[in-house]
């Protein structure tokens, strides 16, 4: 008998696997991806970054897709389900808190993103120069009333979404928007592929040099097969409780995984290309998103549209993600302290606003909490040290052992086999043995290297 039966999820496994490459895919995937691609060998990095999703991504993903789809719970319940020894509550309590942090700064960077749709729709942007882009970029993150304002409508949508429902929600979104994203970034690669910059771009992109593929190149690949995947916060667990018992989770895994990095490639290549074609150099982080994008796609023919375009697939980047993330929260409240979903979703939205708008206000040195500190960071910052370098390492690094050492292996092979209907025994022995014995070792390393430990060791030698 299926376990809570009158629970909601997923009606197919299309709509799993749209509804987690929405999380996967995030605003990192529209700059940051495809500059450390570039800056780091190319496909040389392209191909350490596979390794790594294998050995890393995958069996983290897979694994929080059991415990979810497992138990029917959220990450706590899961948690709990699975094991009733209370050591392994930190698990829930890591991904929760994690999924918090990231989404306190995140609103505001969303929030930067859904104003830049509605300045490329006015056309702002026209016959804009460096200097009148830096400063709107400027204007954008220092304005108190303008980044509050916009960080509350990214958190209204996301939470009406929500407040609808698994299926008539993140469903039926993420299997709109999904498909909508790719239409986008074909439009742009379309257009792009006539500029002079595009043997540029590709080779920039796609050029094998093991020159340039350092140690610090290397465990950055590491840590980008761990968190462009959305690994250590309880959203895959999350939305694996959703998936229906006829989902094949090691397949969708790999679906979600190939998909992120074909759409940050893509991206890259519209993006380089008009960087390339107009002789500028490709900058990462909120440069190239907000200043670098605008300028160079205001000079090509038809780039008024071609704007308002990327900024949309951005906007979408960023609802999918927030939406998974508020998730994590939203299922925990419903399950673990019986709230009514919108109530659930109405006190989620009011946790991020408290301590979201420290994060809007301080997002620039000179904003107006820009000049409080806590350990020597802003709040904006701080936020994100926590969740990316202390929580998800640490989330992850529990859940490979978690389930590679206290679920029996029979458990897992029947529920990854669905219970025998799919034959993949070999597959799932090796999963096994590499989440038992390599994963955890190169999670360690991905946190050593995220708290700035393991680069000190590199330099011994």
């Amino acid at each position: 008998m299926e376990k809570n039966k009158g629970r909601e999820g997923f009606s197919s496994g299309l709509a799993a696997f749209f509804a987690t490459l929405g999380s996967a895919v995030g605003l990192g995937n529209i700059w940051k991806f495809p500059y450390v691609v570039g800056s780091n060998g190319g496909a040389a990095f392209l191909l350490v970054y596979f390794i790594c999703i294998i050995f890393i991504g995958l069996p983290v993903m897979v694994s929080e897709f059991y415990m979810g789809r497992k138990t029917r719970k959220s990450v706590v319940g899961a948690v709990q389900e699975l094991n009733s020894n209370n050591k392994w509550k930190s698990i829930g309590v890591f991904s929760i808190l994690a999924a918090y942090f990231i989404v306190f700064f995140y609103s505001a960077v969303g929030g930067w993103v859904y104003s830049y749709v509605f300045k490329a729709i006015k056309g702002d942007f026209s016959g804009a120069t460096s200097e009148t882009v830096k400063g709107m970029f400027m204007n954008t993150i220092t304005s108190p009333v303008s980044s509050i304002l916009w960080q509350l409508i990214v958190i209204a949508v996301v939470s009406i979404i929500l407040a609808s429902g698994v299926k008539n929600g993140i469903e039926r979104i993420t299997k709109t928007l999904m498909p909508v994203l790719f239409i986008l970034i074909l439009v742009c690669d379309a257009r792009a592929l006539t500029l002079p910059g595009v043997k540029d771009s590709f080779r920039f992109l796609f050029k094998v040099d093991f020159s340039m593929l350092t140690k610090q190149g290397v465990l950055m690949a590491m840590g980008l097969a761990f968190f462009k995947m959305s690994l250590g916060m309880g959203t895959m667990t999350t939305y694996g409780s959703y998936f229906t018992k006829k989902d094949n989770m090691m397949a969708t895994a790999a679906k979600v995984a190939i998909s992120d990095t074909i759409v940050s490639l893509l991206v890259g290549i519209a993006v380089f290309t008009a960087v390339f074609s107009f002789n500028m150099a490709p900058e990462s982080g909120p440069g190239l998103l907000f200043m670098t994008v605008p300028l160079v796609f205001t000079k090509l023919p038809f780039g008024s549209i071609l704007l308002v375009a990327f900024f949309i697939l951005a906007s979408i980047a960023a609802t999918t993600a927030m939406m998974s993330m508020c998730e994590v929260a939203i299922a925990y409240f419903v399950e673990q302290k019986g709230m009514t979903r919108k109530k659930a979703v109405l006190i989620n939205a009011i946790i991020i606003i408290i301590l979201g708008i420290p994060a809007t206000l301080s997002a620039d040195p000179s904003g107006v909490l820009g000049g409080i500190t806590v350990f020597g960071k802003t709040f904006f910052d701080l936020f994100d040290y926590i969740s990316s370098n202390i929580l998800l390492p640490l989330g992850g690094l529990l859940i490979a052992i978690f389930v590679g050492y206290t679920i029996p292996k029979k458990d897992i092979n029947l529920e990854l086999s669905n219970e025998g209907e799919i034959r993949q025994e070999k597959l799932i022995d090796f999963y096994y043995i590499v989440l038992r014995y390599v994963t955890p070792v190169l999670v360690f390393i991905v946190f050593l290297s995220s708290i700035g430990v393991f680069e000190k060791i590199l330099k011994l030698f």
